[in-house]
């Protein structure tokens, strides 16, 4: 069932959004060459206690299968769902993703980023950029009146202009008292439900932008999904509020 927030539920989950934007653009600053994943995941924790809040996908599972880490670490090919790792670490002209989610009072906030460590291509450059953009198309869409479908046709159409692929095996999605809730956000255009959107609706708005082809295979660490083809993915997400003045983004610093 799709929920609709209240103007206090809506405060609590903005709340928990500032903490992952806050932590989000401090975790930027620490990307450099050198540093190991796992170090990056140690920050996350460490400030998301700090804060008085709880780690939301550390200790989630899916099918049985529990994410050990309290940040996804995404390099280069590795779309979504990194594990963070010691033995990872990030090198010049690297692109990285940091997605990160915190659990406060109750609710929760989602944001994700992707970035150059260093210097990197023109390509990789282009591929942020774009995926960036893409984001902030399928945002504008948030409107009341408007359909999910409307935010997936924005999303895919920006990035397929751009000659780029549009992952189909992960989607944006609902959030609130769970980290995923309904309805589903998809970044392109399908032939599943296409809800209309209402004021109170919170929704991770979560584009997934690859350089070559958008098929996608996971490790057998079981968590990391990798582009087929071994090229570039970029990934951008912010949680946003439906309402009658238009889109929210909550997890703006």
């Amino acid at each position: 069932m799709i929920q609709r927030r209240s103007e206090r539920e809506i405060e609590l989950i903005r709340a928990a959004c500032q903490t992952v934007a806050e932590i989000l653009a401090r975790l930027c600053e620490r990307v450099r060459p050198g540093i190991s994943t796992a170090e990056l995941d140690r920050y996350a924790e460490e400030w998301t206690r700090g804060a008085g809040a709880t780690p939301a996908f550390k200790g989630y599972a899916v099918g049985g299968n529990v994410y050990p880490a309290t940040l996804c670490v995404s390099i280069n090919e590795e779309v979504v769902h990194g594990m963070p790792s010691p033995k990872r670490i990030l090198a010049e002209g690297d692109i990285v993703g940091l997605d990160f989610g915190v659990v406060r009072d109750g609710y929760y906030g989602d944001s994700a980023v992707t970035m150059a460590v260093g210097r990197t291509s023109e390509k990789a450059e282009d591929l942020i950029r774009v995926t960036r953009e893409a984001l902030e198309k399928g945002i504008e869409r948030l409107r009341v009146g408007n359909r999910i479908r409307d935010v997936s046709e924005a999303i895919q159409a920006h990035a397929e202009s751009h000659g780029y692929g549009v992952v189909r095996d992960f989607v944006g999605h609902g959030i609130g008292q769970r980290l995923h809730e309904e309805p589903q956000v998809p970044n392109y255009v399908g032939r599943g439900q296409n809800p209309r959107l209402k004021e109170g609706m919170v929704l991770a708005i979560e584009p997934m932008v690859c350089e070559g082809t958008y098929e996608v295979e996971v490790l057998d660490d079981g968590w990391t999904a990798v582009t087929r083809d071994r090229r570039l993915s970029a990934h951008f997400e912010h949680s946003v509020a439906v309402t009658s003045n238009g889109p929210e983004v909550l997890t703006l610093v």
